[in-house]
């Protein structure tokens, strides 16, 4: 009998796991477009910084990728067994957050102008060459920012997951959520580690005897800078899809009229309901800016007033 219950047990572990492992391919394909977002706003954010410390930063990130997912995949399990109706709240505060940060960065554009944002970037890269200059903090601000955009996306994608096994058992539901968790994680920061090296790999690569390889070098030297610029374009346009898709979503009314709007473009309409998101995200993002702006405002008159 104890053999035989030994047995029954590992039939039923390996059907758990063969469901859980269904169940993480569903959610990993829901899941890809978020990924391709969280790729380019992560390796646009760690760049910019001394080659031999790329990896370290990477890493760092990385690190706290996986400390959002142990501290996210327990939290929407427990919200939704117990305050399900906070999901949806809870992920738009984040939307409005990436809308926030994207348009904050434009509007540093536009208030100071192409040439002042290009001499202080020429300023970030001379102390990033200066051997004088200690990168400690320079480094772990950097990682902050890397790490808090990831914890939005990596909430997105983890609630998303959450959907696909919504009516599984509790253990189905954390091993496919810790699963994606952890794939995505690995994914993402591969990527970014192997596209940050990418000029490394490139000077590597032209110090071989071998012409086809350093023909290659020289289309990775030629390609890594603009990688990286398009990436920042990509990362940026990427706050206002996922943040204003969120907000789209949690709004039901505008989610429907988006829905008709895009529908009027016939083949076009993925790519209209994009834009359309994409549009409301710049808006929400903008209006975000403004109530912060106006508060700080008013916070820094009202501190004013009192020491008068």
């Amino acid at each position: 009998m104890a053999g035989a219950s030994l047995l029954v047990l590992l039939d039923d572990i390996a059907t758990v796991l063969d469901d859980v492992a269904v169940m993480t391919k569903i959610a990993a394909k829901k899941t890809a477009g978020v990924l391709g977002d969280d790729l380019a706003l992560n390796a646009q954010q760690v760049s910019g910084v001394r080659a031999e410390r790329e990896l370290p930063v990477v890493w760092g990130v990385a690190k706290g990728s996986f400390l959002n997912k142990v501290i996210l995949v327990p939290a929407a399990l427990a919200i939704s067994a117990f305050a399900p109706w906070a999901v949806i709240p809870l992920l738009m505060v984040g939307g409005l957050y990436l809308c926030f940060e994207g348009v904050e960065k434009l509007a540093h554009t536009w208030l100071h102008g192409a040439e002042e944002v290009a001499a202080d970037h020429a300023a970030e890269l001379a102390a990033v060459a200066d051997e004088a200059v200690d990168l400690v903090a320079f480094e772990a601000e950097k990682i902050k920012g890397a790490i808090r955009t990831d914890f939005v996306l990596s909430a997105e994608i983890i609630v998303i997951a959450l959907g696909t096994v919504a009516d599984k058992p509790l253990a189905t539901q954390f091993a496919v959520l810790a699963g994606i968790g952890v794939i995505m994680t690995v994914g993402v920061y591969g990527l970014v580690a192997a596209i940050v090296k990418m000029d490394d790999a490139g000077v590597w690569l032209l110090g071989k005897e071998n012409g086809g390889a350093r023909a290659l070098g020289r289309v990775l030297l030629a390609a890594a800078p603009k990688l990286m610029k398009l990436l920042a374009v990509v990362g940026t346009a990427a706050m206002f899809l996922v943040g204003g898709g969120i907000l789209t979503h949690g709004l039901p009314p505008v989610h429907h009229a988006f829905a008709h709007w895009a529908e009027l473009a016939g083949m076009a309409a993925p790519v209209a309901g994009l834009a359309l998101d994409l549009v409301f995200g710049v808006a929400c993002g903008a209006v975000a800016l403004a109530a912060v702006k106006f508060f700080t405002m008013f916070k820094a008159r009202g501190g004013d007033a009192r020491e008068k």
